[in-house]
């Protein structure tokens, strides 16, 4: 699903006019189709995530065509899990020790993984400020068998990503989902909880799984009912 400028105004609370500068002078990512632009949701999501732009919780029902379900990013966490000291002395070597022993359908080779969020890297930065980063493919990575899974990664030390901030990351976000919508919200998701400072100052703490999922039920709380 691609959205319109008129979508994007409504999910960002802003006017068309806005869009478009977005669009012509912020970066925002967009092609045109028929003279008219058209926006990915994940690269949305990525675009305001870096710069903490709040999107409304209608994004939801946009991606998923219902309100938003109960699993989410607590649930996914329990089976990626929390990993520390993730050693790399660039994006290639610390990407293949983050997939390192992640849950994967039979049949799907983690280099493959690896070799897939390498090339997105190429392209451009999966960096979104404060030394954190979501990496990914260009599109999702979408595992029929597979299940919902987050892994959070603390670096043994801090990786130029190309972030548009200038910082180093040391922290990584990986998602693995069956269906593209369910990327699509995990995502919507984790850019609500990576807007808000109390949470980035939390991730700078480097907390364990418990701390992490604890503080992200607190924010999808709030989710659920604001979708509700």
């Amino acid at each position: 699903m691609q959205l319109s400028v008129s979508d994007l105004a409504e999910l960002c609370n802003v006017s068309e006019s806005t869009v478009y500068r977005w669009v012509q002078e912020d970066g925002l990512p967009a092609e045109q189709v028929n003279s008219l632009y058209r926006v990915n949701p994940a690269e949305l999501l990525e675009w305001a995530t870096t710069r903490k732009l709040p999107v409304s919780s209608a994004i939801f029902q946009k991606l998923n065509g219902h309100s938003l379900g109960r699993s989410g990013l607590c649930d996914a966490l329990e089976l990626g899990g929390v990993v520390h000291n993730v050693a790399g002395d660039d994006r290639q070597a610390v990407l293949t020790a983050l997939v390192e022993g992640i849950p994967l359908p039979n049949g799907f080779a983690s280099e493959t993984l690896v070799q897939l969020l390498v090339a997105r890297e190429r392209m451009s930065s999966t960096a979104v400020g404060d030394g954190i980063a979501i990496p990914h493919p260009r599109n999702p990575v979408v595992l029929p068998d597979a299940q919902r899974v987050l892994r959070v990664a603390y670096l043994s030390q801090p990786i130029d990503f190309g972030a548009a901030d200038g910082k180093l990351v040391d922290t990584l976000f990986l998602m693995i989902c069956p269906t593209v919508h369910n990327h699509l919200q995990l995502l919507a998701r984790l850019a609500s909880v990576l807007r808000k400072d109390a949470f980035r100052k939390l991730l700078a703490q480097r907390p364990d799984k418990n701390k992490l999922i604890e503080a992200m039920q607190a924010e999808e709380r709030a989710l659920v009912e604001e979708a509700a």
